[in-house]
């Protein structure tokens, strides 16, 4: 495919910058993809959008932005094998070098060879009208889900199954939700599904919560307080929840993930930066407690979640309050930096409607 296109850059103060550069052409084992939704996540506004403070595999390299991709294979290079013209895919958004231990694993995230590659970080990602794409970081989106909601599941969504996956969830649990943006709203929507019957939410910005309501994601939500702890206990008959998750990245959030988790229960951090104070001996060890980190996913679970979406009839979409033009991506950083939505999208062709 021959011509040029837009893509849009993140300069690092606040802003975007669109360019019109050469559509690249698919070398062996690539496939060109068409995009079809870009969500903006919020590890690009805390380390590339507002400045560059990544580092080392957060370090941004100047490409297209946009690590949550989604589209249609257009154009196939010489040596693929599974994927062809017209594959509905999500990119698993990290190109690792394959032959490591993680990369063996699935785990590219982790990838710990120089040749690590993070689309919308040190390679070109999914803010522009087309994407090249390594044939082994493609997952396959059935029909009955929206490129919308595998653009989600490229990250977000994948972050927080791999989270569940390490502390387990069921209808025996109640689980704690700290910090009710789309990774926060996306752990109550698949805890929902895996049968959690009580799910509590602690978040303070009224849109997020009227739309975890909305969608009846959470039983109850608390704004940030003092109280908190003894607010979820006294949910709990005194005992606090069996499993917890902190997406907010705040100290105090994440102390309080950590005590509103009852004797012998799990907590999962999944929110990137920050930090956090409490006191081992009471917190965890004398009550047996586990504290997981977790990051991203592997490509095998990812692609675990696409199938049990399709079982569960259940759509990441619905966490997306606003959606943008590429020629608009600037405006739906601006929004995304601003906090006051659900998850947001830049979408081209159908999924613009």
């Amino acid at each position: 495919m021959e011509g040029t296109m837009k893509g849009a850059y993140l300069p690092g103060n606040s802003t975007v910058v669109f360019k019109d550069v050469p559509i690249p052409r698919p070398g062996h084992g690539q496939v060109l993809v068409r995009m079809k939704s870009s969500t903006i996540c919020g590890s690009d506004i805390r380390a590339i959008y507002r400045e560059h403070v990544g580092k080392g595999p957060e370090g941004y390299q100047g490409v297209i932005a946009g690590h949550e991709p989604c589209g249609q294979v257009v154009e196939e290079g010489p040596g693929i094998r599974r994927f062809k013209k017209g594959s509905r895919v999500i990119v698993y958004h990290i190109s690792g070098c394959g032959v490591c231990h993680d990369c063996r694993m699935g785990y590219m995230i982790s990838c710990s060879s120089p040749l690590r590659a993070a689309y919308g970080w040190q390679r070109d990602g999914g803010m522009a009208e087309y994407i090249l794409c390594d044939e082994k970081d493609l997952v396959e989106l059935p029909d009955s889900l929206s490129y919308t909601d595998g653009a989600q599941v490229a990250c977000g969504f994948g972050t927080v199954y791999e989270a569940i996956q390490k502390v387990g969830v069921s209808g025996n649990d109640s689980v704690l939700v700290v910090g009710l943006g789309p990774v926060g709203l996306a752990a109550a929507m698949l805890c929902r599904a895996m049968g959690a019957q009580n799910i509590y939410g602690i978040e303070m910005n009224p849109l997020r919560i009227e739309l975890a309501k909305k969608l009846n994601l959470v039983d109850q939500v608390f704004a940030p307080a003092e109280s908190n702890v003894d607010d979820i206990k006294a949910l709990t008959g005194g005992n606090g929840v069996e499993r917890a998750f902190d997406a907010s990245a705040n100290d105090k959030g994440r102390a309080t993930a950590i005590r509103a988790t009852r004797q012998w229960g799990k907590i999962a951090f999944v929110g990137e930066g920050g930090t956090v104070n409490f006191n081992p001996s009471p917190d965890i060890i004398h009550a047996q407690k586990t504290i997981y980190g977790s990051w991203v996913t592997s490509i095998w679970l990812m692609e675990n979640l696409v199938e049990e979406l399709v079982r569960w009839n259940l759509h990441p979409e619905l966490l997306v309050t606003n959606r943008f033009s590429l020629d608009k991506a600037d405006e739906a950083y601006k929004l995304m930096a601003g906090g006051n939505c659900g998850k947001v999208a830049v979408c081209f062709d159908e999924e613009l409607k």
